[in-house]
């Protein structure tokens, strides 16, 4: 545990007055547990509350933290080597997207420092297309204001995994104090790289013709990026939720920036019932996460990202021919998203892959397959990756192109797109999805949840026997995950419910779905009686 001194000494070489001032006026209390447990490498990167010390988002943290990321790189043979630095539009972004930069200057790299704030794919997208040996994305994507975040990617832009991130870990104890971590001056560039990204962004579309859409960009940086994506695309008919359009790190307009959070859409399925839209389109404040709304005979409602995943993959598939093609094509999801992906892609001759959560997994999944190519990954919290080519990363901008040339494909053949979700349900049976969010204090609480589902798990599910699968003991150690599966079901019928710590609140969480066959084809039957069976599953949850 840091002592206070070590406290004292930490403020004395803090480079920011702001944070050394607040630090300065903590009590010893205090200032012991804000440096008992500095932030840790989660999804990719750090992510955590704007405060100072070791266990918040400041400057002397970045400032370390990227001179660990530049001793790691160093050690791995890319001295001097190409790296590209972004930020969102939130709070201190540009602040720290500059200092990121300075410092991998000092150290010898060449640096490309976006010249305005940008959605987290381009970054992305550039380390991938220039060959780059990494790349760093200042944002907390969808987190409330007062958070920020660290995202690093390297391997020709993939989400760091283990044990890079424990590597760089182990740096960032062995850093110097951030007054006296080097910097050298910067020159903003990556125009041109925008352009390529938002022109392979806008190419994904597979059919011609437009569609007339609402979108919102929920107060972050893809607004701009997606509108100049769906112009070339051919979507000429776009209006926008106007009071959520511009970046504003505040979000005034939403207690929670998540297009999945209850209300944060309603603005935008107003506007889109006001304008008799076809489609519906939400980024997340850093844009790589896209929810789609769409019309029903009861108003407007939002997709769930299962259903989002089953279309985009479904269409996706549909471009490939079966026979050695589609044999060696890849799509995957996570663990806590809809298992009916892999029965779509076994109907389309291709391979599925499931992954633990995050992209940093699902962006690997053809990796152990020679000859195989990942062509689509997502999970149920609104990640789409339709575009691994170009960006092996979630990309809200090019999943809501491709979302919308599905819609207009469809709508040449008379069909909607509630009409595919029940053709997908007729044909690989109705799959229910819902998740249930237990709030625990902190990550001792959520441990102990975890450890009495391990030794007192239900036997039985909605009446059918089940197996449990622990994620934490069956994997390769270097992908084990705390997280337990329960599954069971017969020929007709599919329980299953998969249960884990988020890694990023302080909730357990439960994903639940139900899988019921539509033998008669009467979808709408077999999705109320799949339902009934959900609210059971969610009930249990909730005492888990």
């Amino acid at each position: 545990m840091t002592s206070v001194a070590d406290a004292r000494e930490w403020i004395a070489h803090d480079p920011d007055p702001e944070t050394a001032a607040e630090l300065s006026a903590c009590s010893d209390e205090e200032l012991a547990q804000r440096f008992s447990r500095p932030l840790s490498f989660g999804t990719a990167g750090l992510r955590g509350p704007m405060r100072g010390g070791p266990d918040g988002m400041n400057l002397a943290v970045v400032l370390r933290a990227t001179w660990a990321v530049a001793q790691v790189l160093k050690a791995r043979d890319h001295a001097g080597s190409r790296v590209i630095v972004g930020g969102d539009a939130r709070h201190r972004s540009e602040d720290f997207a500059l200092a990121t930069a300075e410092v991998l200057a000092a150290e010898g790299f060449m640096v490309t420092l976006m010249f305005a704030a940008v959605p987290t794919p381009v970054v992305a997208f550039g380390a991938r297309h220039l060959g780059a040996s990494a790349g760093i994305q200042i944002t907390a994507s969808h987190n409330p204001p007062t958070d920020n975040g660290y995202k690093v990617y390297f391997d020709g832009g993939l989400q760091i995994i283990p044990p890079t991130d424990r590597e760089i870990e182990a740096m960032i104890a062995k850093a110097p104090y951030a007054d006296e971590i080097a910097r050298a001056p910067v020159q903003t560039s990556g125009l041109d790289l925008i352009q390529r990204y938002v022109d392979r962004a806008a190419r994904v579309r597979r059919t011609h013709g437009s569609a007339r859409l609402a979108f919102t960009a929920m107060h972050g940086v893809g607004g701009e990026y997606a509108l100049d994506a769906f112009v070339r695309a051919g979507f000429d008919d776009v209006q926008v939720v106007e009071s959520q359009f511009a970046p504003d790190p505040d979000f005034p307009t939403v207690p929670f920036p998540n297009p999945e959070e209850p209300g944060a859409t309603d603005e935008l399925l107003k506007l889109a019932a006001s304008i008799d839209a076809e489609v519906a389109i939400a980024l997340d404040p850093d844009g790589d996460r896209c929810a789609v709304g769409v019309p029903t005979p009861d108003g407007w409602r939002m997709l769930t990202g299962d259903e989002t995943g089953w279309l985009l993959g479904d269409y996706i598939l549909s471009q490939f021919d079966p026979g050695e093609v589609s044999e060696h094509t890849v799509v995957a999801s996570s663990v806590v998203s809809s298992q009916m992906l892999a029965r779509i892609a076994a109907a389309h001759g291709a391979r599925h892959v499931q992954t633990l959560t995050g992209f940093k997994w699902l962006a690997r999944a053809d990796e152990d397959l020679p000859g195989c190519t990942l062509v689509y990954a997502y999970e149920e919290a609104i990640g789409h990756c339709v575009d691994p080519s170009a960006v092996r990363d979630k990309d809200g901008i090019s999943a809501a192109v491709l979302f919308c040339d599905l819609v207009v494909a469809l709508r040449e053949h008379g069909r909607t797109v509630l009409d595919a979700l029940d053709d997908l349900a007729r044909r690989h049976g109705v799959h229910v999805t819902c998740a249930v969010s237990r709030p625990v204090s902190g990550a001792d609480e959520a441990a102990e949840v975890m450890t009495r589902l391990r030794s007192n798990a239900p036997s039985k599910l909605c009446g059918f026997d089940v197996t449990m699968t622990d994620l934490a003991a069956v994997q390769p150690y270097e992908r084990r995950t705390d997280a337990v599966i329960l599954a069971g079901g017969d020929a007709d019928t599919g329980v299953r419910v998969a249960v884990r710590p988020s890694g990023t609140e302080p909730k357990v969480k439960s994903y639940i779905e139900v899988r019921r066959t539509c033998a008669d084809g009467d979808v709408g039957s077999a999705r109320a009686h799949a339902s009934r069976l959900a609210e059971e599953l969610a009930d249990l949850a909730e005492k888990f």
